[in-house]
């Protein structure tokens, strides 16, 4: 799919490049004064996060061994199927450390409570998550990210390193799929 066709594919964007590098460098100065002088882990949720991790880490001051996680309860779909499945684990022994799960978007919240359960049986001095995007309206549980860039309506986005079905990540901008496209 080229650039020009996934443009087509939109409804609108959501968040301009602008508007996402602003949120970036403002959540990175929240985890810097939170995690300053702290043995830091930041856990990348492949695959919808890989961008707006990459750009995170890179605003922050304070240093974080990287690593990356891949957990999931979408599928091809653009809804929760409600089982969460796991692909790569966490590879860093994280016993003792302080772990930040960065996620894309935070939608029936099955997939974080799952993996931060599944992390504090490791034994980490603390589990926090940042997501880019929380979409309240979709949950499913009592889950809350501890540093949310974007609050979202229910309505399917891409771009920015999120997909449907492996498209739309090339996208610099995070914009509303056109309905027939994403149903």
């Amino acid at each position: 799919m080229t650039e020009k066709d996934a443009r087509r594919a939109i409804e609108r964007v959501l968040f301009t490049k602008d508007d996402i590098a602003a949120k970036v460098r403002e959540l990175a100065s929240r985890i810097d004064v939170d995690y300053r002088g702290k043995d830091l882990v930041a856990v990348c949720v492949l695959n919808g996060a890989m961008i707006f991790f990459a750009d995170l880490i890179r605003a922050m001051s304070v240093p974080a061994e990287v690593d990356s996680v891949c957990a999931s309860s979408y599928g091809n779909g653009t809804r929760s199927c409600g089982t969460v499945t796991f692909g790569k684990d966490v590879g860093t022994d994280i016993r003792g450390r302080h772990v930040l799960l960065v996620e894309d978007i935070i939608d029936s919240g099955l997939t974080m409570a799952a993996l931060t359960e599944e992390l504090k049986k490791r034994e980490p001095a603390s589990v926090r998550v940042c997501a880019l995007l929380d979409k309240p309206s979709r949950r499913v549980n009592g889950f809350t990210a501890d540093y949310t860039g974007f609050e979202i309506p229910d309505e399917f986005v891409v771009g920015y390193g999120l997909d449907l079905g492996g498209k739309y990540r090339c996208l610099d901008s995070i914009c509303v799929l056109a309905r027939e496209k994403s149903e």
